[in-house]
């Protein structure tokens, strides 16, 4: 057996041993996102009585509720459910560097990753939405057997070298999330915005990183070694460099965030010494407003 067919071996038994734990902590924190949620329904052409409204001059005739009208000196418009799914497709970087964390009671990020993309994809499917995994050529799927199979997908990419998502053709009504610590140059990440964008996508941005990236807590003579065999670096004092770093950090996190606005994606940020549940409502949340807003599944 040759060296990187015996490392993908056993990359893969490690996550089969870990995903049953997984996917009973991504059904926690989907729970417990879920009993704070209000709900998702929106007006369309279903067949599931939601709310009445009052008429307006903008609204078709045909939607007048004549009944609930006749029992008031208003107008009233009867509104359904839409009850079509939405489709959302999930990807989350699996390559070495998301291995890191600073210490031992902190989650890896690739861990975190993880958790959320899987809690992420479990209330998704709650709410009868469709979800699949991006970059697997996997068809979009609801209920078990769609959950099933987006957690299955998590054995293809144990080893996957790659920081940033494979370009997939999505649906144009689909949206993709993409969850990784995003700190390839800019100029990278914003061909893979762009590429999907043009393609009438909408998506979501998760990075996520561990405190002592945020904080740059190091001092005297340290030696920084790659994940990913990058070249180790000598600081002979780390803290006289801590300023410029985090300032560097910030810059790149600020492209990020433009990067997002400028295709009118949604950005988020995620530490691992912070809770998982605050990452997964903030997401929600954005997918709930893209689909409000445009009064229907999709853009």
């Amino acid at each position: 057996m040759s060296a990187d067919l015996a490392t993908t071996r056993q990359h893969a038994e490690a996550l089969a041993g870990r995903l049953p734990p997984l996917q009973v902590a991504a059904q926690r924190v989907a729970a417990t996102v879920a009993f704070g949620l209000h709900g998702r329904r929106r007006v369309g052409p279903g067949e599931t009585f939601w709310q009445f409204r009052q008429y307006q001059p903008s609204d078709p005739v045909r939607d007048i509720d004549w009944r609930r009208s006749a029992r008031s000196n208003d107008v009233y418009i009867r509104q359904n459910e839409w009850e079509t799914a939405q489709s959302v497709w999930i990807w989350r970087d699996a390559s070495p560097s998301m291995r890191y964390r600073s210490s031992r009671e902190l989650p890896e990020k690739a861990d975190r990753a993880d958790l959320l993309a899987l809690a992420l994809a479990t209330l998704l499917i709650e709410g009868g939405e469709n979800v699949a995994a991006l970059g697997e050529g996997m068809r979009a799927r609801h209920g078990k057997v769609g959950l099933e199979s987006y957690a299955a997908s998590f054995f293809s990419t144990p080893v996957s070298q790659a920081s940033l998502p494979p370009y997939e053709t999505v649906p144009r009504y689909g949206e993709v999330v993409l969850v990784s610590d995003f700190l390839d140059p800019l100029e990278e990440i914003e061909a893979v915005l762009a590429q999907y964008a043009a393609s009438g996508v909408a998506g979501h941005l998760v990075q996520i990183t561990d405190p002592a990236e945020e904080a740059f807590p190091f001092s005297g003579r340290v030696r920084f070694e790659g994940m990913e065999n990058e070249q180790a670096y000598l600081i002979s004092r780390a803290e006289g460099v801590r300023e410029r770093y985090v300032h560097r950090l910030a810059e790149h996190r600020e492209g990020l965030r433009h990067a997002c606005r400028r295709v009118d994606w949604s950005f988020h940020h995620h530490v691992t010494d912070q809770a998982p549940e605050a990452a997964l409502l903030a997401l929600h949340g954005a997918l709930s407003r893209e689909w409000a807003g445009h009064g229907r599944m999709g853009r």
